[in-house]
């Protein structure tokens, strides 16, 4: 490996190096180097451009491992002000086989105040790369060696211990979290009685606002669905899916008093009228509706309970 000055001048000082970024006494194959241009005295007034270095083309033997970079190192400062700069611009190869390679020249254009360019050439350096010397009178080949086995330690075992326990733990937490969603599914539930049921729904439509006419179809509705729940339930009757004349037949025969009959019926029939022929109810109508509908329900539910035995 050679350096030398390639370029001196008055204004501009340059020359070209080789350096071994791994510290070594020789050049071997695979080691990374470092070639560039250290160029002294570059006054800030001028401009300069640095050349573009690509992989090598047409071989494989030298590996482009660094582009350009270009790095400031010093900086001085004149009385004048002019200031002056040593730049180092360097790119790092690694060649893969063993030769002398000349390595390509490096230009650096230096453009002037005037509009003038200058081109600083420095000539190439060559670099000789070789292998490891190997001693064929003592050189005895070997196997290769197995691989080392190291034993398992306490801290490797550690995790797949506790990643274990923690997968059986949440296993086990669905099993017991399964059992109990079916064992309270499969427990009776408390059922309200259809009299309480009743008689909350009817007790929502305890307000004159209901009695609009805008809203007697919702109000004649909502009354009659709980009294169908009540007659299912009660009864033992499809009376949801039964029209009105269809559920008072099927309730002719039952224990409803006669009076209590009639008027359901007619209340019945009117709500009809109401949810399917526009008719608008009066207000001594609609103040019946519900008196009569909590009056049948009540004394249903207690003629049921005595039939029981559960009222004294």
């Amino acid at each position: 490996m050679k350096l030398a000055v390639i370029i001196l001048s008055v204004l501009l000082q340059g020359m070209p190096f080789l350096n071994l970024i791994q510290k070594r006494d020789s050049i071997l194959v695979g080691d990374t180097l470092e070639y560039g241009v250290t160029l002294e005295d570059a006054s800030d007034t001028l401009l300069y451009a640095w050349p573009q270095v690509g992989q090598p083309e047409g071989t494989d033997a030298i590996y482009l491992a660094r582009p350009w970079e270009i790095d400031t190192l010093n900086l001085k400062k004149s009385s004048a002000g002019i200031r002056s700069y040593t730049l180092r611009g360097s790119f790092v190869i690694q060649p893969f086989e063993e030769g002398i390679y000349e390595l390509p020249p490096i230009s650096v254009l230096r453009r002037h105040s005037n509009g003038t360019v200058d081109t600083l050439l420095f000539e190439p350096l060559s670099m000789d790369v070789k292998t490891i010397p190997i001693d064929t009178t003592t050189f005895v080949p070997h196997d290769l060696r197995p691989q080392i086995r190291y034993p398992v330690t306490f801290g490797e075992v550690l995790p797949w211990v506790l990643g274990a326990l923690g997968v059986a733990g949440l296993i086990a937490l669905a099993v017991f979290l399964i059992l109990r969603f079916r064992k309270a599914k499969d427990e009776p539930k408390y059922k309200e009685p259809a009299h309480i049921r009743a008689l909350r729904k009817l007790d929502h439509y305890r307000s004159n606002k209901f009695w609009e006419p805008e809203k007697q179809k919702q109000f004649y509705s909502g009354v009659t669905d709980a009294l169908r729940e009540y007659m299912a339930s009660r009864y033992g009757i499809g009376a949801m899916e039964m029209t009105s004349a269809e559920i008072f037949r099927e309730l002719k025969e039952s224990d409803i008093p006669a009076g209590l009959y009639g008027d359901l019926k007619e209340l019945f029939e009117r709500a009809d009228f109401v949810k399917f022929a526009k008719y608008v109810a009066d207000e001594k109508e609609n103040a019946g509706v519900l008196p009569l509908s909590v009056r049948f329900v009540s004394e249903t539910y207690i003629k049921e309970e005595e039939e029981e035995g559960n009222v004294l």
